[in-house]
């Protein structure tokens, strides 16, 4: 009888056990030891271990055999490939377990039933010994089973989580990274079941997935079993968290994306079996978010104290407890991809032309790729996909990854961006769009198509081949001028990505993009939605709103997760963001706007910006503003932002206005709130040295400047020959404003066009000795160099 223990507790290892008990159990043990003080709650168990692996196949005599099946294999014949990987299966299934490796199992199996009771259910999971590492994730490469219950039931489960050492994706998976079969042996986790089938469970990051941006955590959830979202069999909810601000103490939601969560995994009760299946969600649960804020917070935490034990960014499963209503995590392993990206040598995809949408969902890879359409509904027509095809079907799993690899690129209806497919698909560095929930019937199969990740986080598929490009921009070694590179940005999605420019913050963040974007509603409207005459407007408003407290907290969380997203990628550089700029005609395009906007013949001139913030036509809107704002700073602990206050006419409607804001909680000075206001307006530069007793520094906006100055309607295409932000009484103007905030003491800044399209105009801006410019993304790079180039022409020459 062999003497040697196949059993060891998590309490017995730790993550330089890997060799001996898988990468899986590593961590588990890792983090049950040194962990659980610190908050973070592992289920207990046992790992069987890879001897007990290689113990069963010496007693059965099988090595020569899975020698024959595997030493001739060719990879790329995937219908010999699934043949032989079956018969791979089959062998280590029929070796069977020792008598004496079948009695540790279950004498360890009756030490966690004493400790959880009789009735206690398990997870059996995969741990092999080449398995979350650095750099290779082997991400659903073998396979996992829940609620298993009864002796029987665990020892013929272990033996078939053995076999899965040789799926077809398993052995694909080892060839393409160059792992010998034979080097590679499978440990078993053995562990209480967390019963989130009655609760929710998910996946989460301690870094963007998309983008590499490490000062998030980004967490995915949905109900039931955490299969759906690990397999992408559902769209999950998406939370993210900011890191340096949840670790100074504050306790915020960054910003969250609700997810369709269809289906819910459930335990089949009354079977001893591995028996779970899918479920319809109620429609009053997939409505609302699967976790609280505090949940979500929690977890956070957790991500934090196992990426600052693991000195990485890391990759981790987390379920929570429908009995005892607490929160577990029952995996973490190195996050392999995004961790890897140079954050020095940028890569942009960039889409040179739009065409028909077919569909669109959310979007995994930041790439764009081009090919015929190939439907597949099942694993049988996996082997007549061809090279450069676009995958299309209702759901990828992790079987699916030999055909993935020769995929262009991938589109799904169901999924979310942390399931195994999507990141199988960013490690393979092709795009795909997943959760799209209608593609297989809205995407002709044969079709050519182009899929495009290449604008934030919403993916799309469009009819056609159309072209792109790449932008491929080296910024390690680029220095920082004097005069301060700012961005432009009013796009949340693509905050992460833009982060990574070589900048000194956002010098415009605009909040009408998110208000139209992603509130989509005119605020009176949310507020007042009785004075809304079209009946279907207000059931659109209706469905913006469910899941909210009431339509105040809708417009207020989601304008300042908006907002908080750009302060918290550029975190802690100064992130200036323009109140409410809508002319009355573009408010009145909101939902519910035509209620509350007057008709104006010019409404570039009329009423907007500063005049409405007070005024009893607006002033409930701005309160909602103000609010925002108010969350972003105190609340979110994003203290980066600066409040800027667009089109400010006159000096005593500064005073009413700055009041109004003081009255509302926004008081300039306290917690070191900056306000700044646009230079826009000919009276701001003429009555400088007043309005720079109120404010902390001036934005110059060249494009409504210029307009002002030269009595241009930039709007216009009839004079638009008239309209030229380089003209000399232009530049006069912009020479005033900046001598102006320098004679006073407050910032200069420019956030207009001019600069972004015209080199010259960049450089009358550092001879003039502004402090800031702030550039269109795609001119940041380029306007840096020549901003350098110019301050050194200027540096006064030394003396010998």
């Amino acid at each position: 009888m062999n003497t040697t223990s196949y059993v060891r507790f998590f309490e017995e290892i730790g993550i330089d056990d890997v060799p001996s008990v898988g990468g899986k159990n590593a961590s588990l043990g890792e983090m049950f030891q040194k962990l659980s003080a610190q908050g973070v709650r592992v289920p207990h168990g046992f790992a069987i271990t890879a001897a007990a692996y290689r113990y069963l196949l010496d007693a059965a005599g099988a090595w020569d055999a899975l020698h024959a099946e595997l030493d001739d294999l060719d990879p790329a014949d995937i219908g010999a490939l699934a043949r032989k990987a079956k018969r791979a299966r089959e062998i280590v299934y029929g070796a069977g377990l020792p008598d004496d490796l079948a009695a540790e199992i279950t004498d360890a199996y009756r030490i966690l039933r004493q400790e959880y009771g009789d009735d206690v259910s398990l997870a059996v999971r995969s741990s092999a010994t080449a398995e979350d590492l650095p750099t290779a994730s082997f991400a659903g490469q073998q396979d996992s089973y829940l609620n298993v219950t009864g002796e029987q039931s665990l020892l013929d489960t272990c033996l078939r989580c053995f076999a899965s050492l040789f799926t077809d994706r398993a052995i694909h998976y080892r060839v393409d990274q160059g792992f010998d079969h034979f080097g590679v042996s499978l440990s078993i986790g053995v562990m209480k079941m967390v019963r989130s089938d009655i609760a929710s469970s998910g996946v989460m990051f301690s870094i963007d997935t998309e983008s590499g941006f490490r000062d998030a955590v980004l967490v995915t959830g949905a109900y039931g079993l955490g299969e759906n979202v690990v397999q992408g069999a559902v769209d999950p909810d998406e939370f993210y968290v900011h890191k340096p601000t949840y670790l100074s103490g504050h306790r915020a939601v960054l910003r969250r994306t609700i997810g369709d969560k269809a289906v819910k995994m459930i335990v089949v009760n009354g079977d001893t079996k591995n028996t779970t299946r899918n479920i319809p969600t109620p429609k009053a649960d997939r409505a609302k978010f699967c976790l609280s804020d505090a949940d979500v917070l929690e977890l956070a935490g957790h991500a934090c104290t196992i990426e600052a034990h693991y000195g990485r960014p890391m990759d981790m499963e987390w379920a929570k407890d429908g009995v005892d209503g607490k929160l577990y995590i029952v995996q973490a392993r190195p996050e392999t991809v995004a961790s890897q990206h140079s954050v020095t040598a940028l890569q942009t995809y960039v889409l040179e032309g739009r065409g028909e949408v077919l569909t669109e969902g959310r979007s995994v890879g930041e790439r764009i790729a081009s090919g015929p359409v190939r439907r597949i509904e099942n694993l049988t027509q996996l082997a007549d996909f061809q090279p450069g095809e676009v995958l299309l079907a209702d759901t990828t799993t992790p079987d699916w990854e030999p055909v993935m690899k020769i995929a262009a690129a991938i589109v799904t209806n169901r999924g979310g961006r942390t399931c195994h497919a999507s990141i199988i698909a960013r490690e393979l560095g092709i795009p795909a769009v997943v959760g799209t929930g209608d593609g297989t019937t809205r995407v002709p199969d044969g079709q050519v198509v182009t899929v495009s990740c290449a604008d934030g986080d919403s993916g799309r598929v469009y009819r056609g081949a159309l072209n792109f490009h790449v932008d491929r921009t080296e910024v390690g070694e680029l220095a920082r001028p004097r005069t301060q590179i700012m961005v432009n940005l009013g796009n949340p999605d693509i905050a992460f990505k833009t982060s990574f420019l070589p900048n000194d913050g956002v010098g415009l963040a605009r909040m009408e993009f998110i208000i139209s974007e992603y509130i989509k509603a005119h605020p009176l409207a949310l507020l007042h939605p009785e004075r809304v005459d079209d009946p279907e407007v207000r059931r659109a408003i209706e469905r913006l709103t469910v899941g909210y407290s009431d339509p105040r907290a809708y417009f207020v969380e989601r304008l300042s997760e908006g907002i908080g997203t750009i302060a918290a990628a550029f975190w802690p550089k100064p992130v200036v963001v323009r109140m409410s700029d809508f002319k009355t005609n573009e408010y009145a395009s909101l939902l519910g706007g035509r209620a509350f906007e007057p008709s104006e013949a010019n409404p570039m001139l009329g009423f907007r910006g500063a005049s409405r913030y007070a005024h009893p036509a607006y002033a409930e809107g701005f309160a909602l503003e103000c609010s925002a704002m108010l969350r972003v700073r105190e609340d979110m602990g994003l203290t980066n932002v600066i409040l800027m206050l667009p089109f400010v006419r006159r000096v005593a409607e500064a005073d009413l206005v700055l009041a109004t804001m003081a009255d509302l909680g926004l008081r300039r000075g306290d917690n070191g709130l900056k306000v700044y206001a646009m230079c826009e307006i000919p009276n701001n530069v003429i009555l400088i040295d007043e309005f720079a007793k109120r404010f902390d520094g001036f934005s110059i906006g060249s494009n409504d400047l210029t307009q002002l100055v030269l009595g241009v309607d930039r709007d216009s295409e009839i004079v638009a020959f008239d309209y030229d932000e380089r003209d000399d009484g232009v530049k006069e103007m912009i020479r005033m404003a900046v001598e102006g905030c320098r004679r006073n003491g407050i910032h200069s800044g420019l956030c207009g066009q001019a600069p972004s399209d015209h080199p010259d105009m960049a450089e009358f801006l550092v001879r003039i000795g502004i402090e800031s410019m702030s550039l269109n993304p795609d001119t940041v790079v380029k306007t840096t160099r020549q901003v350098l180039d110019l301050e050194r022409q200027l540096a006064p020459v030394a003396v010998p």
